[in-house]
């Protein structure tokens, strides 16, 4: 896969509070971005929140995500009829910077291409963290999520595979093609914009296929 050799994929480790709501996240590694930001477009008129940014070890500011909807807590595998599962609906779409290959900020290396097989990778484990399966020991949840993370990195490394179809959404009005797939934890796909990014997204209990993205115009509309 055209990524930093997973350093792309990994960063969320080190982001601004990727997934835990106790810290506080901010807009201001939005606001160092080079790049446009992507999330619904304004056809969506629900909640929109920060989530975090990837950087490199300079800091420069290489990939993010957007909420939209219901921001969801890590939970066990959605249930049927479940209260919390019909209240937590939400999508997230993460952009990223698309690159060459390049040197690394203190020349001793050289990191590889960004690609919409990126942008799957960081979509497709973005939704594991918001996963917990029914009836797993909390103690087993670490080894499950580092089965299941190598398993969406072979999957964004196999974009033609038969494991994902093509789905039409608009970006910024223009029908743009995406890499598609479900699985029963909720939904994950990738495109490339005109911008000069990529876009990933995902979610559980709103529909993709009515989905729409467009480039945010102020960053701080959406709540820290």
């Amino acid at each position: 896969m055209e990524t930093t050799s997973r350093a792309v994929a990994q960063t969320p480790a080190a982001e601004e509070g990727p997934h835990v709501p106790s810290v506080r996240r901010t807009v201001d590694g939005y606001l160092r971005a080079p790049f446009p930001w992507y999330g619904l477009d304004e056809a969506f008129t629900g909640r929109r929140w920060l989530m975090q940014v990837g950087t490199a070890a300079d800091g420069a500011v290489e990939h993010g995500s957007l909420g939209h909807g219901d921001e969801p807590s890590v939970r066990n595998e959605h249930v049927s009829g479940d209260d919390q599962d019909a209240k937590e609906k939400f999508a997230v779409v993460v952009t990223v910077a698309a690159s060459p290959d390049r040197r690394s900020a203190d020349g001793t290396g050289l990191l590889e291409a960004t690609s919409v097989s990126s942008a799957a990778w960081l979509a497709g484990v973005g939704l594991l963290s918001f996963t917990w399966p029914g009836q797993m020991d909390h103690a087993l949840r670490d080894d499950w999520l580092e089965q299941q993370t190598e398993t969406a990195w072979v999957l964004a490394d196999d974009l033609d595979g038969e494991d994902w179809t093509v789905l039409s959404l608009p970006v910024d009005g223009v029908p743009t093609p995406f890499h598609y797939r479900e699985s029963e934890f909720g939904w994950v796909l990738a495109g490339s914009t005109e911008q000069g990014v990529h876009l990933g997204a995902y979610g559980r209990g709103m529909s993709a296929y009515g989905l729409a993205f467009s480039v945010v115009k102020d960053i701080t509309a959406y709540d820290a």
